[in-house]
């Protein structure tokens, strides 16, 4: 059966259903996965016509790599974030989520948007909501962690909120450094500048980052970026 949006447009309208009507998430998107012909939302997501780009991504990143994820609000960014995490804990590997933007009760929303149970995985995924999130303390949650551990971060932009913390530049190449040593993977979710244009290319790019303050972008090794259901991932050159 083919659906009516793509998956990543149900999910947002399911986001805006739940804020209009006072619901909790996961019953928003079973809504709209009965509107699909579907009996949850779970059984949607598991029939799925087009393959999740999770696997396939995560399958071509390396120890060592520091990734920037960046998408227009509303495009599956976060999602992908989370859904890269589970895929890692269905090969045994350890994963952290740290969120300056979301609730615990905001992630367990969005793992079960993707017809994932959070117990299931939350063996292997550690979530961290704290207000002290910065490069320092990324790195001391993860020193000990089992190797080829992967944390996704959200977001780059929010890393430069508060004046204590290193300038932003000083805090990506900390995690760079620190992912390279140790030989685990480090993934920023980044905000889009709003004048990113679709019609003038199907996809954003490094020169479409929003920076709250210069860094320098091919600290990265890698970059993946979304928009209206396509994504593509490219190594950065060194510059």
């Amino acid at each position: 059966m083919r659906f009516s949006h793509p998956v990543f447009r149900l999910k947002r309208q399911a986001r805006l259903l739940s804020r209009k009507d006072g619901i909790p998430l996961n019953k928003a998107l079973d809504r709209i996965a009965a509107g699909e012909g579907y009996k949850s939302w779970g059984h949607l997501a598991a029939n799925a016509e087009t393959g999740r780009p999770a696997g396939a991504l995560l399958a071509q990143l390396a120890p060592g790599d520091l990734v920037l994820l960046g998408a227009r609000p509303g495009h599956g960014k976060t999602l992908l974030g989370l859904e890269l995490l589970a895929e890692a804990a269905k090969a045994g590997r350890h994963g952290f989520f740290f969120t300056l933007d979301y609730s615990d009760a905001d992630v367990v929303d969005r793992v079960r948007a993707l017809g994932i149970e959070p117990g299931a995985i939350s063996s292997r995924v550690t979530l961290d909501t704290s207000d002290g999130i910065c490069a320092d303390h990324i790195i001391a949650e993860m020193d000990t962690a089992p190797p080829r551990s992967i944390a996704v971060v959200d977001y780059l932009q929010l890393l430069d909120q508060k004046r204590r913390n290193p300038e932003l530049a000083e805090q990506v190449a900390a995690l760079r450094t620190f992912a390279q040593t140790i030989g685990h993977i480090v993934v920023l979710i980044s905000q889009i500048d709003r004048a990113y244009d679709p019609e003038e290319k199907p996809l954003p790019d490094l020169s479409d980052v929003r920076l709250p303050n210069p860094v320098d972008l091919t600290l990265f090794t890698k970059s993946c970026f979304l928009h209206d259901g396509e994504v593509r991932l490219d190594a950065v050159a060194r510059g």
